[in-house]
């Protein structure tokens, strides 16, 4: 009998948290199991000399037991292509602390590369991706697990929520302030955190958070 591969493993998770139009930490709190055990950030460490890691046998046993799905079923997700919903389509995904390193974009903030998987989204232009909120960072607004899908290409405008990334690659997801020939402000989401004033040149992009999938 064929055995399935960490890959396989984690795509079928996926296609079936698309099934029920769900969000994989979602699926895993109806599973009762912690929000984050089918996170990207679970799959592996992105050091090159790590081992991948493995959803364990009693979480895939409360999954199949919580959605209905029998092993057969759950097995035969392996191969199959993402689900996709009316209207929407493929955006590549990333996890949000993957998004200052090198090799994910270009200068345009467009998205580049093999290193991204692929999650259902709205069709809501060009040049659309996703990045995974993983942790209580941007809690209450954002919770780990959501998916912020970021246009490059829809112009952001003062109130917006923002995901900029500087030139030494920092990431930030803030409310874009003023903007103007020569500054760009983001400002945290509560109040009591620090604004950050930056001058266009140490801004590599910025885009506009366009759809929150949670």
């Amino acid at each position: 009998m064929a055995t399935l591969s960490h890959g396989e493993i984690w795509r079928a998770i996926d296609a079936l948290a698309e099934r029920f139009d769900m969000t994989p930490s979602a699926m895993a709190r109806m599973a009762g199991l912690d929000p984050t055990s089918f996170n990207r950030s679970k799959r592996g460490s992105t050091e090159p000399d790590s081992r991948p890691r493995w959803p364990s046998t009693e979480s895939l046993a409360k999954l199949l037991e919580a959605t209905g799905v029998n092993f057969s079923e759950f097995a035969a997700l392996t191969e199959q292509a993402p689900v996709r919903m009316p209207g929407k389509r493929g955006a590549p995904l990333i996890a949000l602390e993957q998004a200052g390193r090198d090799g994910f974009f270009d200068e345009a903030g467009l998205p580049v590369g093999a290193g991204w998987d692929e999650v259902s989204a709205p069709d809501l232009g060009e040049g659309l991706f996703a990045l995974e909120v993983s942790g209580t960072a941007l809690a209450p607004i954002y919770r780990d697990g959501d998916r912020l899908l970021v246009s490059p290409t829809v112009e952001p405008r003062k109130g917006d929520r923002v995901v900029a990334r500087t030139s030494a690659g920092e990431v930030l997801v803030r409310e874009l302030g003023r903007v103007t020939a020569r500054t760009i402000e983001l400002l945290p989401f509560s109040r009591s955190g620090d604004d950050r004033l930056l001058s266009r040149d140490e801004v590599a992009w910025i885009a506009r958070i366009v759809w929150v999938s949670q």
